[in-house]
């Protein structure tokens, strides 16, 4: 059975992500010494450590079957993949940042203005459909330097909490867009990759499916299960059990942890005590 090819970022908290996610989808990988390529044990996949920046190319050209990466570096390269799952980590947005003492009136502020970015399709097509003029100076890195050494007016770039930006006397002018670590593939893969990418799809969504929701425990009296029931629907409903206390059962559910804290007031108005949320390791719908 020919391996599929995974590429993930060489170094970075994205790595880190990207790693954890194939070991929550029970994949073993060992890469100690950082090796260009590493070799899972129990599954038929090879990973291989490149640039983000690289990726998309290298999955565009059969290189790497697969890699996961920021959308903003597929949006970027503009590559012939497929984008197949995201995965709701490494999130950041691309925002147009200006320095902290101007006055900004709105898009128009850039007319005309040098933009350092280095994201510029993204910007160049940003602006274009907001029919605003710009020049765009393109940098490989440190972008947020590019105003107070007299480079730029303003920079586009990524931002995951604005310390960055502060440090350098920016401010926050505008959200382009939002960026979030995504699965893609070569869109030529054979019939034998796309069995295992399936099945590897398969674990993902477990996995994402386990962290986006949480296992709840509660006691309630029999007289309020058909109330609580329409609060705790569950996958199909909820598991009930009676306790040893006459006129009183567990319920048993699963739970949308952003969901949670918005509902706990109704189950408690309903009766409910003894409520315990679980963690989940795996689901599977």
């Amino acid at each position: 059975m020919s391996k599929l090819k995974i590429a993930v970022q060489k170094s970075g908290r994205l790595s880190e992500k990207s790693l954890a996610l194939l070991a929550d989808c029970g994949i073993k990988i060992s890469n100690g010494d950082r090796k260009l390529k590493a070799t899972a044990e129990n599954f038929p996949v090879e990973v291989l450590f490149l640039r983000d920046d690289d990726i998309p190319q290298y999955v565009e050209q059969g290189v790497a079957d697969l890699g996961i990466l920021g959308e903003n570096e597929v949006w970027e390269k503009g590559k012939d993949v497929t984008q197949l799952e995201k995965h709701g980590f490494a999130s950041c947005k691309l925002v147009l940042a200006i320095p902290k003492d101007e006055v900004y009136s709105g898009l128009t502020w850039f007319r005309d203005k040098k933009i350092a970015t280095s994201y510029p399709s993204i910007l160049r097509n940003f602006f274009k459909s907001h029919q605003i003029e710009v020049q765009i100076e393109e940098i490989g890195g440190s972008v947020e330097i590019a105003t107070g050494i007299g480079l730029a007016d303003a920079i586009f770039d990524i931002v995951s909490t604005g310390s960055t930006l502060m440090l350098n006397g920016l401010k926050e002018a505008e959200v382009v867009t939002r960026s979030e670590a995504i699965l893609i593939a070569n869109p030529n893969l054979n019939a034998e990759k796309i069995k295992t990418v399936e099945r590897l799809l398969f674990r993902i969504k477990a996995v994402r499916n386990a962290s986006a929701n949480k296992y709840i425990l509660l006691n309630a009296p029999d007289t309020a299960i058909a109330g609580i029931c329409q609060i705790l629907p569950g996958m199909k409903s909820p598991t009930i059990l009676p306790l040893a206390t006459p006129g009183w059962s567990s319920l048993h559910s699963v739970i949308r942890e952003d969901e949670f804290w918005d509902i706990i007031d109704q189950l408690k108005d309903h009766g409910a005590e003894g409520i315990l949320v679980v963690p989940i390791e795996k689901m599977i719908v």
